[in-house]
């Protein structure tokens, strides 16, 4: 697929399983307690650094985003599917939420003090082309000011490309797959001028399908 065949095929398929999608979604009180951990520790380092919101890219429903907020972090999301956005709103009245691609953030340079892409299937990286991740990298790097802090997690593997026809609630879904091994995420990071300063692999278990990685990443200070 081309890129713009790609956003298309994932607003599209999210779109159709909004509904579904956000009474089948854990919330972060559902999540293993490492998961959690990660959560809170990542919102204390953006909190602490201090140099500008957070934005939750691919923040579906908006139940990250507030689970943020409460842990006293200035927290915004953003989203591909206009259907995962208006329940987001409806529940979250208080939060900012808008539609957007990663491809292409609606932000300023240097505008945050944090991104997080959690399991983000809204076009992030385990959706995204493996050779369309560095226009997407960049585009945090971008949008992160000095200092600015990224925790990105969401599924790993070998190389695997899967193309599933169904999903939640049975819907019927048109976008790919692509679960690239945790070095080479690693790699692409610090290619686009972020550097990672954690990284976590969480195994299959414990109900969990398939291998799940989490980073931590900062953009340089200026020199």
């Amino acid at each position: 697929m081309t890129d713009l065949a790609c956003l298309a095929a994932v607003r599209e398929s999210y779109d159709r399983v909004a509904a579904d999608y956000a009474e089948q979604v854990k919330t972060p009180a559902q999540l293993d307690p490492v998961s959690r951990a990660m959560l809170v520790a990542f919102a204390e380092t953006v909190r602490t650094a201090g140099v500008g919101a957070l934005a939750d890219l691919g923040c579906g429903p908006g139940l990250v985003t507030a689970h943020l907020a409460g842990l006293g972090v200035s927290t915004f999301g953003i989203d591909l599917s206009p259907a995962m956005v208006e329940p987001a709103r409806r529940a979250h009245p208080g939060l900012r939420f808008t539609v957007g691609s990663m491809t292409e953030l609606p932000l300023e340079d240097d505008e945050l003090g944090g991104i997080l892409a959690y399991y983000s299937v809204y076009y992030s990286v385990h959706h995204t082309p493996p050779e369309s991740l560095p226009v997407v990298f960049a585009e945090f790097r971008r949008t992160l000011a000095p200092g600015g802090r990224l925790m990105i997690a969401g599924y790993v593997g070998a190389g695997e490309r899967l193309r599933p026809t169904q999903a939640y609630g049975g819907h019927p879904v048109s976008f790919e797959s692509y679960l690239l091994p945790p070095d080479r995420v690693a790699e692409l990071l610090e290619q686009a001028g972020l550097v990672v300063t954690a990284r976590l692999v969480q195994e299959p278990g414990e109900g969990a399908e398939r291998t799940v990685a989490t980073f931590l990443a900062r953009k340089p200070e200026r020199s």
